[in-house]
């Protein structure tokens, strides 16, 4: 079943190509070799007008289904697109990456980057608790399927970020239950956090997100 982080993207993109030809930055050029879409894709990345980038890589996978540039054009604008903090379109990406083009340590990169974006998505524990669930499941299937990745010290990082986010949203959620009167739904929330890898000692709340300043 896709999540709602994947079926966001799926609809972005789809809104890409309903409107690819009426927007001000669509692409009015018809029937050119790849070459010219990739070095337009590039170009446009360059400009930061992603955008037209985008409209860029439409034509050159609807014309030329097989061109060996695409690969290399999909990671481009997937890496483009996360830092430009355009997370979903990096997911959609880096989606079509794996399912159409990766092998090897290819895959292993692509999903890779998918949890970074995944992570640097998170931007309020409050309203991304299932952005924040199912990126600790994809980070276990990394660490499981990856123990000895050249990233894997990344992920566990992530991974700790993630449980310390979860462990500050179980206590909010029950502090809230508490203030309303609902003594057994703040009890389920704080035997949540009895289980937590962590406590309270190993948790400062930050002034300001954590999340998306790990990579800086």
């Amino acid at each position: 079943m896709l999540t709602n982080y994947k079926k966001s993207s799926l609809l972005l993109i789809l809104i890409i190509f309903i409107i690819g030809c009426s927007d001000k930055d669509a692409v009015k050029e018809y029937d050119k070799p790849a070459l010219y879409w990739y070095k337009n894709i590039i170009k446009s990345i360059s400009s930061s007008n992603l955008d037209k980038a985008d409209n860029y890589y439409i034509s050159l996978k609807s014309e030329h289904t097989r061109s060996p540039l695409l690969p290399t054009a999909t990671m481009i604008l997937a890496k483009a697109h996360m830092a430009d903090k355009s997370y979903l379109m990096a997911d959609y990406y880096l989606d079509e990456y794996i399912k159409k083009y990766a092998s090897g340590k290819t895959v292993e990169l692509a999903k890779f980057l998918k949890i970074k974006a995944a992570f640097l998505g998170v931007k309020d524990i409050n309203k991304d608790q299932k952005l924040m669930i199912d990126t600790l499941k994809d980070v276990d299937k990394f660490t499981k399927n990856y123990p000895n990745s050249i990233y894997k010290p990344i992920v566990d990082t992530l991974k700790v970020r993630l449980y310390m986010a979860e462990y500050l949203l179980n206590d909010n959620i029950s502090r809230l239950y508490h203030r309303i009167g609902k003594e057994k739904a703040s009890k389920i929330y704080r035997e949540k956090n009895r289980k937590s890898v962590l406590n309270s000692a190993d948790i400062k709340a930050p002034k300001q997100s954590f999340l998306d300043k790990i990579f800086n």
